[in-house]
């Protein structure tokens, strides 16, 4: 009669465990929501299968965007070798952005609306990248040196509970001077709600600035207003320059965001900035709603949302020196609403959205500068 033992080899030895097993799949969409990168939680979905039926429901999304591929790089010529490189889903998130010429065309290859499933892209062996041109075939790819280029609308899909997301972009569109400081920040709706600029022609580090560099820079001369050198050296069709550029380039990153703001109904918040920190564009959860619900004043042609008439407010001071030292020259803060809408605001809430529009040091200057006179401007819509 034989006795049942049990086996001393797995008394010893016995089973591993897996420690991840035993976490919630609310702890763990907590540590992915503060992962947020989409590349990171691209490795993190193909670790095992429930980290992959996890990974879409992260609420925070943020998407980094290297570099762009211009249309010369995506001609047949360039394409003609097509392999694919394995790696499923963690490849989907490689975004490849980068060399920008024609900024506004880049960016509308960037957010196009080429459309992808889910299960294909997740089972394909292709690389993922971002390209700029006018080619590509009907499934959103296009193939530049054996590498298949997804937009971040297909990669954006994959994900079915955003509530926040950021997109950051390689660079500002606006091409600056070396030592000049360009800043802005606009929220939209449906349309422009408020646009705040700050600028300067210079920025100095007053450490080592020395006494007659100070004369020079017109710190003597300052009262308050602004000096008549500035209407007559261009200093005046300078600030008007950057004030139009940013405002174009803002209504064309908010018209080519309109296909990820329509899929994307849970959006509670969206952030389109820069790797250069030029521009933000910001929209919460009613003016992403507005957007929806309100038709988009844009031209097709422009590929930018209309900018209506506008009122703006400037302030200017030759020479503004911050705390922590640092020198802008020619400081200039231009802060910008709809005509429609500035006989409802008052002041005091200018003051409060105009400081707390940029990091510091730049929101110190923003505080300094609203203190001097004000010069009100206005603009017809384009």
């Amino acid at each position: 009669m034989s006795s049942v033992r049990s086996d001393p080899v797995r008394r010893i030895h016995p089973p591993p465990i897996d420690h991840f097993d035993r976490l919630p799949d609310s702890l763990l969409l907590l540590i992915f929501n503060n992962i947020g990168d989409v590349k990171a939680l691209g490795r993190c979905s193909v670790v095992s299968r429930r980290f992959h039926s996890l990974v879409p429901q992260v609420e925070n999304v943020v998407v980094r965007v290297d570099c762009v591929i211009s249309e010369d790089d995506c001609s047949p010529s360039s394409s003609s070798n097509k392999s694919r490189a394995a790696g499923p889903f963690s490849n989907l998130f490689r975004l490849v952005f980068g060399g920008i010429v024609k900024p506004l065309q880049a960016l509308g290859q960037f957010l196009g609306q080429k459309r992808s499933i889910l299960n294909e892209t997740l089972n394909s062996h292709s690389s993922s990248t971002l390209s700029v041109g006018p080619g590509g075939g009907d499934d959103g790819e296009m193939d530049q040196g054996g590498v298949t280029h997804h937009s971040p609308t297909q990669v954006l899909r994959n994900f079915n509970e955003i509530r926040f997301l950021q997109i950051e972009l390689p660079g500002g569109e606006l091409g600056i001077d070396d030592g000049v400081l360009l800043r802005w920040r606009a929220d939209f709706g449906s349309t422009l709600d408020n646009c705040v600029i700050l600028g300067a022609a210079s920025v100095i580090n007053n450490v080592h600035v020395q006494v007659s560099e100070i004369d020079n820079i017109g710190i003597g001369d300052d009262n308050g207003s602004i000096p008549e050198s500035f209407y007559t050296n261009g200093g005046l069709k300078l600030r008007v320059v950057w004030t139009i550029s940013s405002l174009i380039a803002a209504s064309a990153r908010h018209y080519l965001l309109q296909p990820i703001i329509a899929e994307h109904k849970t959006l509670d918040r969206l952030v389109l900035t820069d790797a250069d920190g030029q521009g933000v564009l910001r929209m919460n959860r009613d003016q992403l709603e507005e957007l929806r619900v309100k038709p988009l004043s844009a031209s097709s042609a422009s590929k930018r949302t209309q900018v209506p008439a506008l009122n703006m407010r400037l302030w200017y001071a030759p020479h503004l020196e911050l705390p922590n030292g640092v020198v802008l020259k020619g400081a200039t803060l231009v802060a910008i609403r709809p005509s429609e809408q500035s006989a409802l605001k008052n002041e005091v809430s200018d003051a409060s959205w105009l400081s707390t529009a940029f990091e510091e040091p730049y929101g110190t200057a923003a505080k300094m500068l609203i203190k001097r006179r004000t010069y009100c401007l206005e603009m017809n819509s384009f």
